[in-house]
């Protein structure tokens, strides 16, 4: 049985990677933005696939750490593999990186990771301002990255602001729940492909589950079976739609000067 769960688990990935790639090709129009270029038959995309097995591993990473829902792991185990998915993610991106933008995102991805281990080890608050330092790196990422007007990036982020603060806002909360907002707003007026204003949706879609978990919904088994892979998943996207479009045009760029 357990020989049966990893070969499942890792065809599951493999589809996902997959599809991933076909969804960003199209978007992109640029093949070697892929996980495994057009064939995966030539010298080069056996490179690109090499240089993207730490975002295998993430999803990989992320996806299965879902399974501590039903079963109980050592604390410090668990902490390691909450981390590992996004931190794997934030790897991956920082490998890519030439330029800002790629530093940035790189960035926004390992604060996340930080948050992930903090919830863990230290508690809400102090892993909450870890994520709003990625929120803050990613919103000046978005933000250079601009393709639409700032007025709509104001209004998503004060609607998302409002929902994620609740109706008895703490000082706290609001400050997370603006940097959430400014993240959500300005991504998706970036100018970077719907995969990656798909991710930013589910990161709030998480982050309102879990205020909805410590409130209306506190005794409903919903929010604690979405919160992990709606934040995992959006988390994914925003790395393969935002680090895939950074780095073929930095390819092209090389490519122009050679």
């Amino acid at each position: 049985m357990i020989g049966q769960g990893h070969v499942f688990t890792i065809s599951v990935f493999t589809e996902i990677s997959d599809a991933l790639r076909s969804v960003n090709c199209r978007l992109r129009g640029v093949s070697d933005c892929c996980l495994l270029g057009a064939n995966g038959e030539d010298g080069l995309a056996r490179r690109m696939a090499a240089s993207n097995m730490p975002f295998l591993l993430a999803l990989l990473a992320g996806g299965s750490f879902y399974a501590t829902l039903w079963f109980a792991v050592d604390p410090l185990l668990h902490t390691i593999w909450k981390g590992a998915g996004v931190g794997l993610l934030a790897v991956w991106a920082a490998t890519k990186a030439r330029r800002t933008d790629q530093w940035l995102i790189a960035t926004a991805l390992g604060l996340g990771a930080l948050g992930d281990v903090l919830l863990e080890a230290s508690g809400l608050t102090v892993g909450a301002i870890a994520f709003l330092g990625g929120h803050i790196a990613a919103t000046t990422m978005y933000l250079r990255n601009g393709a639409a007007p700032m007025a709509w990036a104001a209004g998503v982020a004060a609607g998302v602001s409002i929902l994620a603060t609740g109706p008895s806002p703490a000082p706290g909360i609001a400050l997370y729940a603006l940097g959430l907002g400014a993240m959500c707003g300005s991504n998706w007026v970036s100018r970077f492909p719907v995969i990656a204003k798909a991710g930013a949706a589910l990161f709030v879609t998480s982050d309102l589950l879990l205020v909805a978990e410590l409130g209306p919904l506190r005794n409903s088994p919903v929010p604690g079976l979405l919160i992990w892979p709606t934040y995992f998943a959006g988390q994914a996207l925003i790395a393969w739609g935002v680090v895939c479009t950074l780095a073929g045009e930095t390819r092209e760029s090389l490519h122009h000067r050679l």
